[in-house]
């Protein structure tokens, strides 16, 4: 990446004799939604906070558009942030949320009273600026926080699990407004979540971290479909996993409970008799056979699952459970528990887990 607007540059955090945070490096372009995804204690927000200027890092840098941030205090940085907790002042009204970041940089009334209405109508709250924060739904409210972070027009937008407090519906309307939001204004985002599908839904890039190190990088269709390791392809997305035993390492063939199959070019080296862990994602599996399938496993029906559009199937292969989804089809009655089933998916969607 050519000239990156922030460049956190192996970053390391450590408390005592504990390292949260481990040889960090990201660089992020200007106008960029970047997600941390990963675990609660893998480092993510830790991060986050260094970047803002809450923590000091132990090593490392972290450069904003040319300029060396490490020790400079968090009101030095013209960051703005949004917490998970919406951290509003009860006894000041909407209007005057919005507006306090504008009145400690001296920000005259008149521009000011202009710039707050921007924010309230940019939120889509511009009825609501008497109101207090004890008057407003959580969904207003983290709205509201979000105006206030971005009225003093900062480089930096950093957003910390700002939706985690809110009912699921809630949590996916406000998720795309905010990326929305971050189009409309071009403003280089961090945001930090434990949840895969508010990442994979909204990010340009994902930085999936676990153990304070940046497991994988990349767009949400690489993280998905080509995890780098065990561990993201484990946290990312629903997976299946089943052991196989390389049975003729020559022509990649792998045996899976007395049936083969071909993965030839996906071994990486592993030599006949070897046991590998295979991966398959529920939608890459078939249901009896499919066109473009060239690998098939039979087992037997062990869970049906039925959801409405959607048939939830869990096959059981050796001491495996498959799980599948397939389309319901009003003239077609699901299978039962304990039928014999066959499944197909192409060889080409297998990942080998290292």
């Amino acid at each position: 990446m050519a000239d990156p607007f922030l460049s956190i540059q192996h970053v390391k955090k450590a408390f005592g004799a504990t390292t949260v945070v481990e040889d960090f490096n990201l660089d992020i372009a200007r106008g960029e939604f970047v997600s941390f995804l990963g675990p609660s204690g893998c480092g993510k927000t830790t991060v986050l906070r260094m970047v803002a200027g809450f923590e000091e890092p132990t090593a490392g840098q972290i450069i904003v558009g040319g300029k060396d941030v490490t020790r400079l205090k968090p009101n030095q940085r013209n960051v703005g942030m949004v917490f998970q907790a919406y951290a509003l002042f009860p006894n000041l009204t909407v209007a005057q949320n919005v507006a306090f970041g504008l009145k400690v940089a001296g920000i005259p009334k008149a521009d000011s009273d202009k710039r707050v209405a921007e924010m309230l109508d940019l939120i889509k709250l511009p009825q609501l600026g008497d109101r207090y924060p004890y008057q407003l739904s959580g969904g207003q409210q983290q709205r509201v926080a979000l105006a206030r972070a971005l009225a003093p027009k900062p480089k930096l937008l950093l957003l910390d699990e700002p939706l985690s407090a809110l009912d699921a519906k809630v949590r996916v309307s406000l998720r795309d407004e905010i990326r929305a939001i971050q189009k409309e204004l071009g403003i280089t985002t961090i945001f930090v979540t434990h949840d895969q599908e508010e990442a994979l839904s909204i990010s340009d890039r994902i930085a999936v971290m676990y153990g304070g190190k940046a497991e994988q990088v990349g767009a949400p269709f690489e993280i998905y479909n080509r995890p780098a390791t065990k561990f993201v392809a484990n946290f990312v997305g629903t997976l299946n996993v089943l052991e196989g035993v390389v049975s003729d390492a020559g022509s990649g063939r792998v045996r899976i409970n007395a049936e083969e199959i071909g993965l030839k070019g996906k071994l990486n080296g592993s030599k006949t008799g070897d046991t590998l862990s295979l991966a398959l994602r529920p939608e890459a599996i078939a249901l009896g056979e499919r066109p473009g399938n060239d690998a098939k496993l039979t087992g037997e029906i062990s869970d049906v699952h039925f959801l409405g559009s959607v048939i939830r199937v869990r096959v059981g292969i050796g001491q495996s459970k498959i799980s599948l989804d397939t389309f319901n089809n009003s003239s077609t009655p699901p299978p039962n528990v304990g039928d014999k089933a066959e499944i197909s998916f192409s060889s080409g969607d297998v990942l080998v887990l290292h």
